[in-house]
Order: structure tokens, then sequence, then C-alpha cells
């Protein structure tokens, strides 16, 4: 892994940490290519149990991708090649034979996200906020297939809040919601987890396999087409706003959006 990206395991269970509190955890490219890395470990360990995704510091799960890497696009090449990367580790870590469990404390945004709703469940602290606040942020849009996962996971009118008005889910709202499974406080959730991941040593091997895999299969049947939404990534990404969004962001200048 990178300093960034911690791994651990505890007995069968594995333990993989977000590691970038001071920017809570914002996702650089380094930390999406361990995490893929990562992942084509554990589909071929077959004595890991479960997996738990978390960030460290508290804070926050993930904040998206950190928007600075985002100050050299300058292509369609670039927005569309992003897109395809978050796809595949994100798809990487959907597909993982094994359960997964995100554990979320505070911010959980953006790519952030993304990388929660792929997990098989998802525990949170009552600090949990949920969303995906481009709309309000930078001005890009996600590409087709997290559109279908968001679609899938929270319905179309939830999933229409939280692109279209940047709307961030607290923890009771996404509880009832059926996004979160359960919530526990700050200072119970690790153990919490741990337990509830220790669960699947005590289930039929093969049965969650094979749940899981073909939960997997009805998902995929019924999404669009990977690049089916490449011309709006394409919009979006070579606009004018995303543009001054994101020196916003690096040289924290003002700017109003054009539509452009």
């Amino acid at each position: 892994m990178s300093d960034s990206l911690i791994f651990r395991r505890e007995g069968n269970l594995a333990w993989i940490g977000f590691n970038r509190p001071d920017s809570r955890n914002a996702m650089t490219w380094e930390m999406y290519d361990a995490l893929e890395a990562c992942c084509d470990r554990l589909a071929e360990d077959e004595d890991i149990q479960a997996v738990v995704l978390h960030g460290v510091g508290g804070e926050a799960f993930v904040a998206g991708t950190d928007i600075s890497q985002f100050a050299n696009f300058k292509s369609p090449e670039d927005a569309l090649g992003y897109e395809q990367r978050i796809d595949r580790v994100v798809g990487k870590l959907e597909a993982l034979p094994k359960p997964t469990i995100a554990l979320i404390e505070g911010a959980c945004v953006g790519g952030g996200a993304a990388l929660a709703l792929v997990c098989d469940f998802r525990y949170c602290t009552p600090s949990m906020k949920f969303g995906v606040p481009i709309a309000r942020t930078l001005g890009n849009t996600l590409s087709m297939t997290n559109v279908s996962r968001m679609v899938d996971m929270i319905g179309v009118a939830r999933t229409k809040e939280a692109l279209m008005m940047a709307k961030l889910f607290g923890a009771n709202e996404a509880h009832q919601a059926g996004l979160v499974n359960g919530i526990f406080a700050s200072e119970a959730i690790i153990e919490e987890v741990a337990a509830i991941a220790a669960e699947f040593g005590r289930r039929a091997p093969l049965t969650v396999q094979a749940s899981k895999a073909l939960v997997g299969r009805v998902l995929e049947e019924r999404r669009a087409a990977a690049g089916a939404g490449d011309d709006w990534v394409t919009a979006c990404y070579m606009s004018d706003d995303f543009k001054a969004a994101v020196d916003k962001f690096v040289h924290k200048t003002p700017f109003e959006w054009s539509g452009r």
C-alpha cells in the first residue's frame, strides 16, 4: 500500500484505511491505484472473509477526489480517462468476491460516495453527510455507470436531489432510505462493525459469494452501457464553469456560474 492508503489484517478481516485526514481523505491518483491493486490481491486471498473500508481521523470517509488534480485537464480524453479510471476502481471494489463494509464517519461525498455505494453494507456515525454536491462545487458530472449505481441504491427522486440540488443526506435520512444499514456512536462504531464483519466467518462461504454475485448480475443487466453518458462528461469537464471552479479551489479566486 502507500502512506495515504493503509492496509491491515486482523485475523480473517481486512481493513483498508483512507489516510489523508488533513484533506478529509480526498483521493489522489496514487490512492485510487493502490485501492485497485488492493482489490486485486484480496480477490485472490482465500483467508480473508470480509473487508472493512474506513477513513482515518474521524472527520471523513472520503471527501471526493483531490480537486487540485483537475487543474491540468485540457482535453476530452482527460475527462473521459478520469471517469473511466473511477469506473474501473469502483467496479473492482463492487465485484470483489468478499463481503465489503463501509464504516462512515463524517463526509462521504463525490468519489467517496461512489466507493461507499458499491460496498455490500454501510454503517455510519451520526456525523455522516452523504452526497455528490458537484452542482454546487465543480460543475462536472458522474459517469453513466455511477449514476446508475445511485439510482439503484436510493431511487430516482433522491438521486435527482443529490445530483441536481447538491443535497447532502444526514445519517437518519440515509438510514430511513435504506442507504445505510445502521447508525452507531462514534466511540462504538469500530467495535460494532468489527463484530458484524466477523459474523461472515460463521456463514456458508459459497452462499455468501453466490448471493453477492447474483445480485451483481441483476444490477448489471439493468444498467446502461458504460459510455452512454460520455457526451455529457465531455461537455461538463471541458466547460468554462469547470475550469473556473477548479481555479477557485486551487487559487482561491472568485467566479460565478455561466452555463458555458
